[in-house]
């Protein structure tokens, strides 16, 4: 993503995106983690939050961002409405931070886990 000033250009990359997003995903309700896009063995493991990015696939298309997000969901949560406010809280999160707007927001679900109790 990029844009011109009058003093300059401006450019972001994907991957600083990625964090954005990444951060705004793990604070909404019934998300356990980010996963990778490849679900291996129908595996699907929790990012360390050092490969967060991996969970998430941004691409700039005629100059509006499509996410792409790969999360593991809350046993006993509704699948449809944790994926439906992720969708409105990463592209409020994104369009505010770049002031360029979000024309998709997918939502992967590659895993349900039961989180731990103590």
């Amino acid at each position: 993503m990029s844009g011109e000033t009058i003093f300059g250009r401006i450019q972001v990359s994907p991957r600083a995106i990625s964090s954005i997003v990444a951060h705004t995903v793990l604070r909404c309700y019934g998300v356990v983690g980010m996963a990778p896009a490849t679900v291996r063995d129908g595996i699907a493991e929790i990012l360390q939050v050092e490969n967060l990015h991996r969970g998430v696939g941004v691409h700039v298309v005629e100059d509006h961002i499509v996410i792409d997000l790969y999360v593991i969901i809350e046993y006993g949560t509704r699948v449809s409405e944790v994926a439906h406010n992720v969708m409105e809280s990463v592209k409020f999160s994104v369009e505010q931070a770049l002031s360029m707007p979000v024309s998709e927001v997918n939502v992967h679900v590659q895993g349900i886990r039961v989180s731990d109790r103590d």
